[in-house]
């Protein structure tokens, strides 16, 4: 009986043997299908154009406001908001009835003052009372001259008028009576970082594009680099000009500039291959090396296509994971599949 016992005490033995091989080898195979599967691309260098792009407001060329010097009632205005207007245009005539009344008080001191002169001549007046009358016609001639020039008043430039704050009748205030602008051309100013100081002048290539014209892009040229820097922000301001010869572009408009800083060779890796970290601004790229991924944090450049340039954060020549990126962490072994 024993003897029974025995043998069935190593059958059993031996079968518990048999099933625990049996479990390591099945961890064993778990193991090695628990490696996360990985896609990997190679990386290129190539040549990137440096483009960067600010926000702007498009401005006048010139923008006149159109005032007499004192408070005038306004006779008529002869143009409205939105009409085309040439250099010398007459465009406001103001009340003249002063200007009328001054005439005749001049025309009488001519009178006096020719009176006077004869007096002189023959010693009936001093030469204190001819200096007197000479005085005041000369004053309320310049006056007179003065008033002349501001009942009309004309436009000094080719352009547009873009504002009208009186009516017939109104008399005139601090306000101006209307305003004109050239818009042909425009300008936009942008600030640009101190780094590029040196690599922007009139040679260099801009592009504008607005709302109001959705991708349409319109040439402009650099016309003004400020020649100092803005201690507080590291940026120097830019004008810029767009020729506008159509007038498409009007004072007011939302702008984007896009200015090329010319070309610089950089890492270029597929936007798979690029992922954004939760709760942050930071992006970052899992690099393949011998059987092993790395967490490599990187700096953006330019989105091209399907494609980004990065700044820094990955070496020329390395090879990154395109898809596969759930189950991925720093130094994690992978398997590479096709």
């Amino acid at each position: 009986m024993k003897k029974h016992l025995t043998i069935i005490t190593m059958a059993a033995v031996a079968l518990l043997s048999s099933c625990g091989s049996s479990d390591n080898s099945a961890a064993t195979v778990a193991v090695q299908e628990e490696k996360p599967k990985v896609k990997i691309a190679n990386t290129t260098v190539q040549d990137v154009e440096q483009l960067e792009e600010y926000t702007t407001t498009v401005e006048a060329e010139v923008k006149n406001n159109i005032s007499p010097s004192s408070a005038l009632r306004i006779g008529k205005i002869l143009v409205e908001v939105g009409d085309n207007v040439s250099k010398g245009q007459k465009l406001v005539q103001l009340d003249a009835s002063n200007l009328e009344q001054l005439a005749l008080q001049i025309e009488n001191q001519k009178v006096e003052y020719n009176r006077i002169s004869e007096l002189y001549k023959v010693g009936g007046a001093s030469k204190a009372e001819l200096d007197n009358a000479k005085t005041a016609l000369d004053v309320n001639i310049k006056a007179y001259n003065n008033k002349l020039e501001n009942t009309v008043m004309r436009s000094p430039i080719n352009g547009v008028v873009t504002a009208r704050n009186y009516d017939d009748g109104d008399m005139s205030g601090s306000a101006p009576i209307l305003v004109v602008e050239q818009i042909a051309p425009v300008k936009m100013k942008i600030n640009v970082s101190e780094p590029h100081y040196a690599k922007i002048d009139k040679k260099t290539e801009v592009k504008a594009q607005f709302d109001a014209y959705g991708d349409e892009e319109f040439p402009a040229t650099v016309s003004i680099v400020y020649p100092t820097i803005n201690a507080a922000t590291h940026t120097f301001p830019v004008e810029l000009k767009i020729t506008n010869k159509e007038r498409r572009v009007r004072p007011g408009m939302f702008g984007r500039v896009t200015v090329n800083f010319g070309t610089k060779s950089h890492v270029v890796v597929p936007d798979q291959a690029v992922i954004k970290q939760l709760g942050s601004g930071d992006y970052f790229v899992y690099v393949y090396n011998n059987g092993k991924v790395s967490y490599n944090k990187v700096t953006l450049g330019r989105r091209m296509d399907d494609k980004y340039e990065i700044i820094d954060g990955i070496e020329p020549g390395a090879q990154v994971v395109i898809a596969g990126h759930n189950r991925l962490a720093d130094n994690v072994e992978v398997e590479v599949i096709k």
